[in-house]
């Protein structure tokens, strides 16, 4: 197994970002949403507070990237 294929895979999958964000713009919203309303007035948003969104927001992001990178 070649290490550079690795690194391949991995430019790769960078180089779509965008495209695999575009896919989860209502998740990357309502999880930037929870965020801002957490720490308003410079509060430090608490851990797992926005877990919620977060996982959502992760989920999609693995869903597009095993749908676009086969």
């Amino acid at each position: 197994m070649s290490g550079s294929n690795v690194w391949h895979r991995s430019r790769e999958k960078l180089r779509r970002f965008p495209e695999f964000f575009a896919q989860c713009a209502e998740e990357a919203a309502a999880y930037g949403k929870c965020v801002a309303a957490t720490t308003v007035s410079k509060q430090e948003l608490k851990k797992d507070h926005c877990a919620k969104e977060f996982a959502a927001l992760k989920t999609c992001f693995s869903n597009a990237a095993k749908k676009n990178c086969k």
